[in-house]
């Protein structure tokens, strides 16, 4: 996969701050309970946070596909925002995980952040195209540099733009080190840094990236991830060899450090409980194989997952789409109550 075909060219939009706990499910939470929650003069009052904290929160929606434009939005400049299916479908009151509890969701959302198509081309870049087994910012940052270069799908970014991603996506995965200038909420608040893809070389004092299996990585969102990239990437035929889902950049493989026998480990555990879903050995090398739609596949290895059923829960690019305001208004009386309190505090707010 190209890196045109994988991201969109944004760069340092999410006004500095690395994602925080708690932040994806408010970016839910906002556009579910109104459209305006994002764009409204009182934001910053009913959200709960600054300015630039408010832009980041939407931001972030954004590039984990929880949150997308209202289609119905007057100002297409800055339009309003609305839950998309995937988001629903996990944060919404049936939904798989509503409060953020389960340890798999995180790895769930670092996948979205990638899986095209990703508002962060630094991030993909960098999980995808960068060959160097322990590296710096500066490292980091010349070859993303590089590669964009080469790439010339938009106009270069300033480099600025992208030391602030590279600062981002470093303050969001490795372990915090603490500095003159960092803040308390710095070092505990990211939830990505649990996942443990980079680490601090103790040899060089470097960053690298974790190779292998991850202790708190669930077969079910290994084979969720596979299932997902199918969907958005796989153009026909029903079979994919282990050795594209592990290498071809823009796979899960890549996405989670995992190799070939990693994932061959994962995805048999999911597909002897998977009919649709089987792994293959037929030419001599890896493959899964599959017989109904890998979105189907998906929702049904996430409901397995969560143990509980949304209503209309969507994966892939049907995912990406807004979710139903009448599911969103009228099928979920919990969701109601919460856009009602969140009028009540907005009115109380400019009173």
């Amino acid at each position: 996969m190209r890196l045109a075909d994988a991201a969109e060219g944004v760069f340092a939009r999410h006004e500095t701050f690395h994602p925080r706990y708690g932040w994806f499910r408010k970016a839910y939470a906002t556009a579910a309970a109104n459209e305006r929650g994002f764009t409204a003069d009182d934001a910053p009052v009913a959200i709960g946070v600054g300015k630039n904290m408010v832009r980041s929160i939407k931001f972030w929606g954004l590039a984990a596909k929880i949150i997308t434009s209202d289609p119905e939005s007057v100002n297409k400049r800055s339009p309003d925002m609305i839950p998309t299916r995937f988001g629903h479908s996990l944060f919404g009151p049936d939904g798989w995980d509503p409060y953020m509890e389960d340890p798999g969701t995180v790895w769930l959302l670092h996948w979205m952040l990638l899986a095209p198509p990703s508002l962060l081309p630094v991030w993909w870049l960098a999980f995808n195209e960068l060959h160097a087994v322990n590296f710096d910012d500066e490292m980091l940052a010349g070859a993303i540099t590089a590669q964009i270069e080469a790439a010339g799908a938009w106009p270069m970014p300033h480099h600025t733009a992208i030391d602030k991603d590279v600062s981002a996506l470093l303050r969001t995965y490795a372990p915090a080190v603490r500095t003159s200038r960092t803040g308390f909420d710095d070092l505990l608040d990211c939830p990505m840094r649990e996942l443990g893809l980079i680490v601090h070389s103790a040899a060089t004092g470097n960053h690298r990236f974790v190779l292998g299996p991850k202790p708190t990585l669930p077969d079910e969102i290994v084979a969720l991830a596979v299932l997902d990239y199918l969907s958005r990437c796989r153009q026909g035929g029903r079979t994919i060899t282990l050795a594209h889902l592990a290498n071809e950049p823009g796979s899960p493989g890549r996405a989670f450090r995992l190799g070939e026998q990693d994932l061959n480990v994962a995805l048999d555990r999911i597909a002897k409980k998977q009919p649709s879903m089987e792994l293959l050995a037929t030419t001599g090398a890896q493959q899964v194989a599959w017989t109904t739609a890998a979105a189907e596949i998906a929702v049904a290895v996430l409901n397995d997952y969560y143990e509980t059923k949304p209503e209309a829960p969507a994966i892939g690019p049907d995912g990406d789409e807004p979710v139903d305001r009448d599911l969103l208004l009228e099928q979920s009386p919990a969701m109601s109550r919460l856009r009602e309190a969140s009028a009540r505090h907005r009115t109380e707010a400019i009173a």
